[in-house]
């Protein structure tokens, strides 16, 4: 999208919509209570190994054979999954190369291989550096923000979705690691020059933290990566003990319903934060007693606040504990679980639903916020935190 900052998207949307959104094992095999063992079980793998390998019933099975079947016939299992998969009908469903898994995985540690660019696509379909993460390859490059990308190795990019420009700089396609080189056409005025740039493992700042006027906090949460809750819950402390905290949700495509949880406890006293259902068991997520629930809240979202960032909202939401401004989220509210594959690959498919505290269902419908507000819906945050102080 024209003027849209994207970084470390996906490179296709049924594929990535599972990766970024993904609800994973975190809401299977005891993950879901907050906790995330890492004990050794005794055979090399941790617990919560044990439940990224755990495969439920339904449709999994079928993909399953499909894939088993494939590799017997001398096929690709991968493409056979693929194949079922989409014959199930299952939105949400995918399948991911062990390359592609491993990647997503770093990323939901807080990590990722790449260059330390995020982009956007101009009007006249050029590609511009928005921002360069700092002691990244890029910023030793010297990249700077405003430079115009022209090429990936060799191959022109403008007029190229951001999130396939961005696909190339990881080298998606090759499953390239960090230390693999990639060549870069650049701009910057008159000036025009080619440079070869290595990719590394680089970390996110899925949180940012700034001060407004009146001693107002914005927390911005881009994703729920782990270790979120507890610098949200930093951030909260370290606020001007009088001033309102705006808690930005807006384009957080979701992550680890874990940090989801934790960082709805910062807020709340203990108490139910959303219900879900594994292949019909029902189950419940609750906070942690001993948040703050004084101060004024305002969560922003829009139509990019989607899975884990929606079931937040929710239960701030149907709380009473955060007035919610902006515009009608996303609606994905369904839970995804992964088995492994004969190749190493691994099938996402959906086994279950969650529902806020008042049992509203969030898949398909997103939740609407109590004030509308698209463009200046920071300024109608303060507004509201103005009126919430008073």
């Amino acid at each position: 999208m024209s003027g849209r900052d994207l970084f470390c998207q996906p490179r296709r949307i049924r594929r990535g919509a599972a990766l970024t959104l993904v609800f994973a094992s975190v809401l299977v095999a005891g993950a879901a209570t907050g906790s995330f063992p890492e004990a050794d079980r005794g055979d090399g793998k941790s617990s919560s190994d044990a439940a990224r390998s755990a495969a439920p019933a339904g449709h999994h099975q079928d993909v399953a054979e499909a894939a088993e079947e494939a590799k017997a016939d001398g096929a690709s299992p991968m493409e056979a999954a693929e194949r079922a998969v989409s014959r199930s009908g299952d939105r949400w469903g995918a399948v991911y190369s062990r390359g592609e898994y491993e990647e997503f995985e770093e990323a939901l540690d807080g990590q990722y291989t790449g260059v330390g660019l995020w982009a956007r696509r101009e009007r006249d379909g050029r590609i511009e550096v928005t921002r360069v993460s700092s002691d990244s390859p890029a910023a030793f490059a010297g990249i700077r923000k405003g430079d115009q990308l022209r090429s990936v190795d060799g191959e022109k990019v403008d007029g190229h979705p951001v999130t396939e420009v961005v696909s190339l700089l990881r080298g998606d396609a090759t499953d390239a690691a960090a230390g693999t080189t990639v060549r870069l056409g650049l701009e910057r005025g008159t000036r025009a020059w080619t440079m070869t740039v290595r990719r590394a493992l680089l970390s996110t700042d899925s949180v940012t933290v700034r001060e407004l006027a009146g001693g107002i906090t914005v927390i911005k949460i881009d994703s729920f990566t782990k270790g979120v809750g507890g610098q949200v819950r930093d951030a909260v402390r370290e606020a001007p003990a009088d001033g309102g905290i705006v808690l930005d949700l807006r384009g957080n495509s979701g992550g680890l319903v874990t940090e989801a949880v934790t960082t709805a406890s910062v807020f709340l006293d203990g108490g139910l934060v959303a219900t879900y259902d594994v292949d019909g068991s029902q189950q419940a997520l609750h906070a942690e007693p001993g948040g703050d629930t004084t101060r004024a809240l305002v969560a922003l979202v829009d139509g990019g606040t989607m899975s884990a960032a929606e079931l937040l909202t929710g239960a701030l939401q149907d709380r009473g504990r955060a007035v919610v401004v902006g515009s009608r989220t996303f609606g994905k509210g369904s839970v995804q679980m992964p088995s492994r594959l004969p190749d190493g690959a691994v099938a996402e498919l959906t086994v279950g639903h969650y529902r806020t505290p008042s049992g509203r269902g969030v898949d398909g419908r997103g939740i609407t916020p109590d004030l509308e507000a698209d463009e200046g819906a920071l300024r109608q945050a303060e507004t509201v935190l103005g009126g919430l102080g008073d």
